[in-house]
C-alpha cells in the first residue's frame, strides 16, 4: 500500500506544478497587471502622438505665413459681369459659329444642318427666328443649350441669323440690348 500511496502523492505534486502559472508571489502580480495596462496606453500615445505630429506646423514654418492662409481660404468661383453695352466687345455670329457651333453644324454630326445647306435649313427656317433662338438657348434634340455658356444670349442670336442666312434665310442682324434698351425709352 505505501508503493501506491507514492505513486499518488507523485501524482498530485505533478498535477499541482502543472496548474502553477509564471506569477507565484503578489509582487509580481501587481507588476504584470501595472505593466498590462501601462505599455498599451504608452503605445496608443506614442502612436496619437506620431499621427498628428504632421500636421502641425513647426516655429519659424511658412503655415501661418500671410499668403499661405491666402491660398488656403481663396474663393472656389468667381462671378464675372460682362458689359453688353459695348457692342465692339460682343462676338459676331461667325466668330460664335467658328468657335461653339461649327463642331457639329460643320460636319452634320448628329443630325445637326450643315451650314449653307438650304434643304436642311428651309424647314427650321419656316419656324421663324424666335423658335430657332429658342432651341438655340434651350437646347433641341442632341444639341445642348447654349445659353448661359461661354457666349451671351445676344450673340447666340447673331449665330443663329448667321447660319440661318447661311441657309437660305433673310433674317435681319438683331439688335444690341443697348440699343433695344434706348430704342423702347
Amino acid at each position: 500500500m505505501s508503493g501506491t500511496q507514492d505513486h499518488v502523492h507523485d501524482h498530485d505534486a505533478q498535477h499541482e506544478e502543472a496548474h502553477e502559472g509564471p506569477i507565484k508571489t503578489p509582487k509580481q502580480l501587481i507588476w504584470a497587471v501595472g505593466f498590462a495596462f501601462v505599455v498599451p496606453v504608452i503605445v496608443i500615445v506614442m502612436l496619437a502622438s506620431y499621427v498628428t505630429s504632421d500636421s502641425k506646423p513647426a516655429a519659424g514654418s511658412e503655415g501661418l505665413a500671410e499668403q499661405a492662409v491666402a491660398a488656403r481660404i481663396q474663393p472656389v468661383g468667381a462671378i464675372e459681369i460682362k458689359d453688353l453695352s459695348d457692342a465692339s466687345a460682343l462676338k459676331t455670329g461667325e466668330q460664335v459659329y467658328l468657335a461653339q457651333c461649327a463642331a457639329c453644324h460643320g460636319a452634320g454630326v448628329a443630325g445637326a444642318p450643315k451650314l449653307a445647306d438650304a434643304a436642311a435649313w428651309g424647314p427650321r427656317i419656316k419656324t421663324g427666328f424666335d423658335t430657332l433662338l429658342t432651341s438655340a438657348l434651350k437646347g433641341k434634340g442632341a444639341m445642348g443649350a447654349q445659353g448661359g455658356g461661354d457666349h451671351s444670349d445676344f450673340e447666340i442670336a447673331r449665330a443663329v441669323v448667321y447660319m440661318s442666312n447661311q441657309g437660305g434665310a433673310k433674317f435681319d442682324e438683331p439688335k444690341a440690348p443697348a440699343a433695344a434698351a434706348s430704342a423702347a425709352q
